[in-house]
């Protein structure tokens, strides 16, 4: 199994700062810059771990790694990285629903859900604003209670990967008005809501605040979307602004885990005139 490793820093001063790090029990100290304008915070791949796993042994995949910071006044810090890898059972449990989550044929409370659970899982790193995503991904509805493995598995089957990208407001007013042959729309994280009248978007809200045409977004969504591959159209102009979020299934798995028991949305986040 191959693990990436990153490592968000935060608190750095002003300016381009170099970082020192190593894995405890290397010799070697290897460096990265922070972009000069940050914030104060960044995240970066601090290391690429091969590891073995063996599914016969019940602890096969449960490891750690150290990763040691050399500071400034010559202090050390160190930060556990903990990761346990292998497929969980069909049977095994993440969090319940209270009610059932279904699908209606342009996306509804199913499509809402793994939206706010992709934004969710990639909003801290990457400062994105909203995800999109579309009904084709989808194949089971979730009924009320424990939601199992299987359950998980059988609703987001590809387990797309969620990435965010950076796209005006004019651009994405013209994928939303897309027209899928099928009568499907975009459906949107809670942050988001758009209407449909006459074949373009009439009304966009970010956060309830109308989005300007020349309004750069960070938007959360599936590379797949993004290229035109779900009957919508390619994305025009957009620009990738942070990979290395979980997939779909990874992403809803710990959202029902976090906000269990969970309702359904409302599914009036997309209005068709």
């Amino acid at each position: 199994m191959t693990f990436k490793v990153y490592g968000t820093f935060e608190g750095l001063p002003p300016g381009l700062q170099l970082i020192q790090y190593r894995i405890v029990g290397t010799e070697q100290w290897k460096s990265l810059k922070s972009p000069t304008k940050h914030n104060g915070s960044f995240t970066a791949l601090l290391a690429t771990l091969d590891w073995e796993w063996d599914v016969e042994t019940s602890t096969s995949g449960q490891t750690s790694v150290q990763i040691e910071l050399r500071q400034p006044d010559g202090l050390r810090s160190n930060t556990i990285y903990y990761f346990e890898c292998g497929m969980a059972d069909a049977d095994d449990t993440f969090g319940e629903t209270s009610e059932p989550i279904v699908r209606t044929p342009s996306g509804g409370p199913l499509a809402e859900l793994v939206a706010d659970a992709n934004l969710d899982a990639v909003q801290a790193r990457s400062g994105a604003e909203a995800a999109l995503v579309s009904r084709y991904g989808f194949h089971l509805d979730l009924d009320a209670g424990p939601v199992t493995y299987e359950e998980v598995f059988a609703t987001l089957p590809a387990g797309f990967a969620v990435d965010v990208w950076a796209i005006t407001g004019a651009a994405l007013k013209s994928v939303l008005a897309y027209p899928n042959a099928q009568g499907w729309v975009l459906t949107p994280s809670s942050s988001l809501r758009y209407t449909l009248e006459g074949g373009a978007v009439t009304e966009m809200t970010l956060n309830g605040v109308p989005v300007a045409d020349d309004q750069v977004i960070k938007i959360a969504a599936n590379y797949i979307l993004v290229g035109g591959y779900e009957g919508f159209s390619r994305w025009p102009g957009v620009t990738s602004v942070y990979h290395g979020g979980p997939d779909d299934r990874g992403a809803l798995a710990t959202y029902l885990v976090k906000n269990s028991p969970v309702s359904a949305p409302a599914g009036d986040r997309v209005t068709v005139r």
